[in-house]
């Protein structure tokens, strides 16, 4: 009787091994079919494919400030309210403004006098100093601009009061040591593509105080570094400094924010341009063909 029992006793253990190893084989597989197809739709969706580093900053696409800044004034918003934004995160400037510009330089084996790039942006109040550094340009400082006037949008006649937006170039004749704003330059409003599309205006500029009706002004204390970095690039041989002027950064996400602005198509011809340095680390040479700027 007692071997009966015990043979009893293994036969229902075996069954019970028999049943544990059905489920494993049967419930735990579904589970997993389950599960690799959304962790694959996950990766699809999520992992974006390496990208080739790029020589320039990049900055505040998904800034919350700047989004809604766009979401609550859209194109009506007042450019001589705006305060300056800026990423210190993402925007790696050489010379943070604790430090002169002289030792900046000189701890990148820079000097006063290298060829520099300037661009503006009106949305965040900012306009950059890039310098030459081997084959392309770097970053050297961002500096808030301390009044612009008008909206975002070109200008387009005299006493409009906007801000130009563009691409320009400063020679030496155009340099103001005696402005009645401390230090001016003219950037050259009317370019051939504003004449072109008969945009009117005159004495444009980028000058110290902090008034504007049209122009930038950026402080005396700023204007007095830009004014010298300009002045000394030129006297070193530096036939122009280009002066890139956008109404904010013309990334993917921002440009689709203002997909029905009515500058919108002329704001994707200047992204072209945008693009092409933010690719390169070289400002492109601009021309005017077919009513267009163009970019090489």
């Amino acid at each position: 009787m007692k071997k009966v029992f015990i043979l009893a006793l293994i036969f229902i253990i075996g069954i019970v091994i028999d049943i544990v190893v059905e489920f494993k084989e049967e419930i735990i597989p579904k589970k997993v079919v389950i599960i690799k197809p959304i962790e694959k739709a996950q990766n699809k969706d999520t992992v974006k494919p390496l990208q080739k580093e790029q020589n320039v900053s990049k900055i505040l696409t998904q800034d919350p400030k700047v989004i809604q800044l766009i979401r609550e004034g859209n194109a009506s918003i007042d450019l001589s309210k705006v305060s300056t934004v800026i990423n210190k995160e993402t925007q790696t400037e050489i010379c943070s403004n604790e430090l002169s510009i002289y030792r900046c330089m000189s701890n990148m084996n820079l000097t006063i006098g290298d060829a520099i790039f300037i661009r503006i942006f009106k949305l965040t109040a900012e306009l950059e100093v890039w310098v030459k550094s081997d084959d392309y340009y770097q970053l050297l400082r961002v500096y808030s601009i301390c009044k612009q006037s008008g909206f975002l949008g070109p200008k387009l006649k005299e006493g409009d009061q906007q801000g130009p937006e563009g691409f320009y170039s400063v020679t030496k004749s155009m340099l103001n040591p005696n402005s009645k704003y401390h230090l001016a330059f003219n950037l050259g409003f009317p370019n051939s593509y504003d004449k072109l599309h008969k945009r009117t205006g005159s004495a444009l500029m980028i000058h110290g105080d902090c008034i504007s009706v049209g122009c930038y002004a950026m402080g005396h204390a700023n204007i007095e570094q830009i004014y010298e970095l300009v002045e000394k690039a030129l006297d070193a041989g530096q036939q122009e400094v280009q002066v890139h002027i956008f109404p904010f950064r013309m990334t993917e996400d921002i440009m689709l924010e203002y997909s029905n602005n009515e500058w919108y198509n002329f704001w994707g011809n200047l992204k072209e341009g945008y693009d092409y340095f933010e690719e390169s680390g070289i400002p492109p040479k601009v021309s005017i063909v077919n009513r267009r700027y163009q970019f090489e």
